[in-house]
């Protein structure tokens, strides 16, 4: 019974922050919604026995990408946001989520579940798994995400700086 309160509370923080993400009209309060809403999602990682994920889930996603993300906008000029408006194609991208969200329900109802005995991986075996037999799609993924960070500071570093030529005031 206290599972089942659980999984319905944990699935509320995720429903709650998801919606607040994208109805809010304050880029701040959409980013903390997304923390709502990862939290919500690492409380059932812990319900499906994944220690290990929620764990990263928070964080990694929680922490990191939440404050990187306010942090972007910390750094982004106030004017670059007073220039956004609605977009007039919203009703297509409602429907096409409603679409969506109805294959999913389908797909949901029509697959069988089996059930057993839950267990959970323990973090020596997940770890040796990760370090013998991920570990070269690991450190891939780490220079991806290297790649692109360093990409993103030439883009800022060429966008920031104003060109002084041999007539400007350097």
């Amino acid at each position: 019974m206290a599972t089942v309160v659980f999984f319905y509370l944990a699935a509320a923080l995720v429903l709650g922050g998801s919606i607040g993400v994208v109805t809010t009209r304050n880029i701040v309060h959409a980013a903390f919604g997304l923390l709502v809403a990862l939290m919500g999602i690492a409380a059932l990682f812990l319900l499906t026995f994944a220690q290990f994920l929620a764990l990263v889930q928070v964080l990694i996603y929680g922490g990191a990408v939440v404050i990187v993300i306010i942090f972007a906008l910390m750094l982004t000029r106030l004017d670059d946001f007073r220039r956004l408006s609605d977009h007039r194609s919203w009703p297509l991208g409602a429907v096409a989520a409603l679409a969506v969200f109805g294959l999913m329900i389908a797909a949901v109802l029509r697959t069988s579940v089996r059930t057993g005995p839950r267990e959970g991986v323990g973090f020596a075996n997940l770890g040796e798994t990760l370090f013998t037999d991920w570990a070269v799609p690991f450190e891939v993924a780490s220079l991806v995400l290297l790649i692109a960070l360093i990409g993103a500071v030439v883009m800022v570093r060429r966008s920031g700086q104003e060109d002084d030529g041999p007539g400007g005031d350097a």
